[in-house]
């Protein structure tokens, strides 16, 4: 399915009524940049990647990174073994399959002190693509994500003190953790647990109560590893966790949503730009209504127009893989093409 067919599918989806009488969406608006600027920032990846799947600049030998870049090529309707990017999917698939070490990490030894960021992205990305491939890649999928996932539940069983029980961190045998690599984590499980893993209840429900404690009700932010720090740039990621497990009703949430809208600017620039945007387009969508509309209208005219001429972003802190990889992971959002953005179907779209 091309990038084209399914935008048109998006737009002729709603009933004619509602099209006539809802002003245009900010997707709808932005639509034609939208998709040629997916399309330009799928050609810069393509054309960057090495033989081995992997990409020159910074942290592009990371499982992580080149996981991100597989999720791009899935988000915008492209599935492994078909059509232009088949060869792409399958670099980033073999490198990340062939990363795994004896104890289920997943890791070639470049992703430096952040173990578990890269392990949960790749595991991610492994339970994303699982049903979407051939019968013996799947047959590879199956007992390398099956370790992948334990693994996840193991580094989450560490003994930890109360403040940091129920998340994760940098390592495997962490005892501490932090928001950032939970949410991660976090979606690595809820991914898994849709494709039929056992994922037990109360793994779940312990990473909710972590994600709680990093949640100040009456502002509705999210903080690093308290209620407040860092939380411009990690409330979209608290909103998204809680909007996965189910908690959609929390009044909290939508001060959570008025928060990352008032605070958007602030993202802009910031050494975490492209993961903080990332997680507010997540988390904005999964609210709907006013939240996504207004976000999104201001995430595609801010970012489009910085959209280098090579197809890539790059606000100088991080390569151009990472930040194109991010961008259209965010762009991709409304396109419901992972398992992963899907949402309560009675949240409505439009304002």
């Amino acid at each position: 399915m091309t990038l084209s067919t399914i935008l048109a599918s998006l737009l002729t989806c709603l009933p004619a009524r509602a099209q006539d009488a809802s002003p245009p969406s900010a997707f709808q608006q932005h639509q034609p940049a939208i998709e040629t600027a997916v399309d330009r920032a799928l050609r810069y990846l393509a054309s960057t990647q090495t033989e081995d799947g992997t990409f020159a600049d910074s942290y592009g030998r990371s499982v992580g990174v080149v996981s991100l870049v597989g999720m791009s090529f899935l988000s915008a309707g492209h599935m492994p073994g078909y059509g232009e990017y088949a060869g792409n999917l399958k670099r980033c698939l073999d490198y990340v399959l062939d990363s795994q070490r004896p104890n289920g990490l997943l890791d070639k030894g470049d992703s430096g002190h952040g173990l578990m960021y890269a392990h949960t992205i790749a595991t991610l990305f492994l339970s994303e693509c699982s049903g979407m491939v051939d019968p013996e890649t799947q047959e590879r999928i199956d007992p390398v994500l099956a370790r992948a996932t334990k693994l996840i539940l193991e580094a989450q069983s560490v003994p930890k003190n109360e403040n940091h029980e129920g998340g994760w961190r940098y390592k495997p045998d962490s005892r501490d953790s932090d928001l950032s690599c939970s949410g991660w984590a976090l979606m690595a499980l809820r991914s898994a647990k849709l494709n039929g893993a056992f994922i037990p209840d109360e793994a779940i429900n312990k990473a909710v109560r972590y994600v709680l404690r990093n949640h100040d009700r009456e502002k509705g932010t999210f903080g690093y590893t308290d209620p407040w720090g860092h939380a411009e740039t990690l409330t979209g990621c608290g909103l998204l966790c809680l909007a996965l497990c189910g908690l959609h009703g929390e009044d909290s949430l939508q001060r959570a949503g008025d928060y990352l809208f008032q605070m958007r600017q602030q993202i802009v620039n910031n050494a975490h730009e492209y993961y903080a945007n990332y997680y507010n387009a997540q988390g904005m969508f999964q609210l709907g209504g006013r939240h996504w509309a207004q976000y999104s209208d201001w995430m595609y005219g801010e970012y489009l127009p910085k959209q280098q001429s090579n197809g890539s972003w790059s606000n100088g802190r991080s390569g151009g893989t990472y930040g194109t990889a991010m961008m259209v992971l965010s762009f991709t959002v409304p396109y419901r093409q992972l398992p992963i953005y899907q949402r309560d179907e009675t949240v409505d779209e439009l304002p």
